[in-house]
């Protein structure tokens, strides 16, 4: 009976901490929160951890919440980031990849090489977060921002991140195939607009917002070097390119192969640069 109730107030605590981090009932936490306030990562041995940022959203913009594509894209590009260099990725007690979640005003942002959102066009940042964020990038870090579609999702995040970092000082530019960053490991011939799985299955098109969206843009925010500290890819969806992989074999080839290449070079290129 004791086991019993033990084991219920721990699933009670896992689902009120699921709540208060915004995520969906359905989802489940599979990765710790970076929450020490010693800024520690959970289980932390000097390996690769991919880092995805808890935020809020606000009102005015598009975009579903931090936890989509989570966990499985973290966790497979981390097993191909293992697969296909040297890098040692930090594993759980089943050989996993060990994955962390990382509010913007956690210390432990500042240990984390790589952060990822994903649907940042529905993001709000508070002013801390804002200058958390700002302080990480310029001390050397890395934000990739992806899946987000449309002007309105655009016009939000440049809102957003123009909080962090000043478009007078730190403008946004266009990156193209022949950026380093996409010669890292890999050489990238086409830079791809990829759909969530389940548009590509049933219509076969690409574009998750018609007309609103029909251009890629891959575009990035450089330091006062010239290193690119935020890519931003809009209007495509890198992460279903993990997440979805052996969801459909079509899906696989036609995305996720060149997806992977992509990402490997960016980790690459943000743990070099």
């Amino acid at each position: 009976m004791r086991g019993t109730a033990l084991l219920l107030a721990g699933v009670l605590v896992t689902a009120a901490s699921a709540a208060q981090l915004g995520l969906p009932r359905q989802l489940s936490i599979r990765s710790p929160l970076a929450s020490d306030p010693s800024g520690k990562l959970p289980d932390d041995d000097g390996g690769f951890r991919f880092c995805r940022v808890v935020f809020r959203n606000g009102s005015t913009g598009d975009g579903d919440g931090w936890f989509v594509d989570y966990p499985r894209a973290d966790e497979n590009l981390s097993i191909r980031l293992a697969e296909v260099t040297r890098t040692r990725v930090t594993q759980d007690g089943e050989g996993n990849p060990s994955t962390v979640i990382v509010r913007l005003t956690d210390p432990a942002l500042f240990r984390c090489p790589f952060l990822m959102m994903s649907e940042p066009g529905g993001s709000y940042l508070s002013n801390e977060e804002a200058a958390n964020l700002r302080a990480y990038l310029l001390k050397g870090g890395f934000l990739w921002v992806d899946d987000f579609w449309g002007s309105l999702a655009w016009r939000n995040w440049e809102n957003q991140i123009a909080k962090a970092l000043s478009p007078s000082d730190y403008p946004i530019v266009d990156l193209h195939v022949d950026h380093t960053m996409f010669r890292m490991l890999f050489p990238v011939h086409t830079l791809p607009q990829i759909p969530n799985v389940g548009l590509w299955r049933m219509e076969r098109r690409t574009s998750e917002r018609g007309a609103d969206s029909d251009e890629l843009h891959v575009r990035g925010i450089q330091d006062r070097e010239g290193r690119v500290i935020v890519l931003m890819t809009h209007n495509t969806d890198f992460g279903d390119a993990y997440e979805r992989e052996s969801d459909d074999p079509s899906y696989f080839h036609t995305f996720s192969v060149n997806g992977y290449a992509i990402g490997i070079d960016v980790l690459l290129y943000a743990m070099t640069h």
